[in-house]
């Protein structure tokens, strides 16, 4: 019986899957032909985050200062403070990851995080609102501000480095006018200048053991790594990651899609600078300087293609969680602080690394 082959299957193209949508192709970039080397690489490489993860945890414990016979790194209290600190790289690196798969890039949300400590401190304390809100305000502002950059990257066809470049120096700006350039203490109470008692629940925990931010980073990554299995949405942006141009052929929206997809940024940017706020106490118009390369290192780490179109969410949340440990267990062996840049910066060399090999094997 003659077999029958699918269009491109002859030469050695993808074929996209049944049901694919309009993305076609370029929505499935990483589908393989079952049994082919490719898928088998593809599984290997899918899981590349999670092994790395899993051996910097390991190698973190066997290099953990003692006291006493306990292993200090895995102490309850240095635990919770790893994941305090990676909540705030975290949330904005699920909102880069989807800019990344877009095939682009933001530069500009540290400056966001710091325009909304600024904003948040300066509603509660200065202005008197309450909670709620000064935090609707703050994050409105951070969805303006990001929908704003996609448009003008989507509808004026400027590099997304360009457009958030001149965003950071936009925010920054702003939140050294907001603030006056100084930073605006949070002090609690009911009477004048002063936040609600309840908004330092963001410097809490539950129990005692859980703090409050990480509760908020995992079910942001939660929800995204949901967001990006599940939704047309995320079909088109990996579809518009892959090849912009079929896909606006395949009747993709790709100015509402690119729009949306910085909003996102924007907003989990602002998210970021609430908690930044709520944790340190204070909003300063310096908040959040180098946050964004952090986070490109989270979602790069993570195995997301800087080029777009391919990368998971819960390969950024690996990856997130990645540095947070190595940020942790080079400061627990009292690692000079010019050794640990020059760690991290080969970490992110050797997962660029993997990604060119990737694309070479494939």
């Amino acid at each position: 019986m003659t077999h029958l082959r699918a269009p491109g299957e002859e030469s050695g193209m993808p074929v996209a899957p049944a049901g694919a949508g309009p993305a076609g192709i370029a929505g499935h970039r990483r589908w393989r032909r079952p049994g082919g080397r490719g898928e088998l690489v593809e599984r290997l490489f899918a899981v590349q985050s999670l092994f790395a993860l899993l051996l910097v945890f390991v190698l973190a414990i066997a290099v953990s200062p003692r006291r006493d016979g306990e292993i200090l790194f895995l102490s309850t209290e240095n635990l919770g403070n790893i994941v305090r600190a990676v909540s705030e790289i975290g949330i904005i690196a699920v909102g880069m990851t989807f800019v990344v798969l877009l095939g682009g890039i933001d530069l500009s949300v540290g400056a966001i995080l710091g325009l909304s400590a600024v904003g948040t401190a300066t509603l509660m304390v200065d202005s008197g609102l309450g909670i709620l809100p000064a935090v609707t305000v703050v994050l409105l502002i951070g969805a303006i501000f990001g929908a704003l950059q996609g448009y003008a990257t989507a509808r004026l066809g400027i590099q997304s480095f360009i457009v958030t470049l001149a965003g950071l120096q936009v925010a920054r700006g702003l939140a050294r006018i907001w603030s006056g350039g100084l930073g605006i203490p949070i002090a609690y109470g009911d009477g004048p200048q002063q936040a609600p008692p309840a908004f330092e629940i963001l410097n809490g925990s539950i129990n005692g053991v859980v703090p409050v931010p990480a509760v908020l980073f995992i079910g942001i990554g939660v929800a995204a790594i949901v967001v990006l299995r599940k939704t047309a949405f995320a079909r088109h942006v990996y579809a518009i990651g892959g090849n912009e141009k079929a896909a606006r052929l395949s009747g993709v929206p790709v100015l509402r899609v690119k729009v949306a997809v910085f909003a996102i940024a924007g907003l989990l940017a602002a998210v970021a600078g609430i908690i930044h706020a709520g944790q340190l106490n204070q909003g300063s118009p310096n908040d959040g300087a180098g946050y964004e390369l952090d986070a490109i290192a989270a979602v790069v780490i993570g195995g997301t293609s800087l080029a777009g179109g391919t990368g998971s969410m819960g390969g950024t949340l690996a990856g997130a969680l990645l540095l947070g440990i190595l940020n942790n267990i080079l400061a627990l062996n009292n690692i000079d602080a010019n050794v640990q840049l020059l760690i991290k910066g080969l970490v992110i060399v050797a997962a660029a690394g993997l990604q060119k090999l990737r694309r070479s094997i494939v």
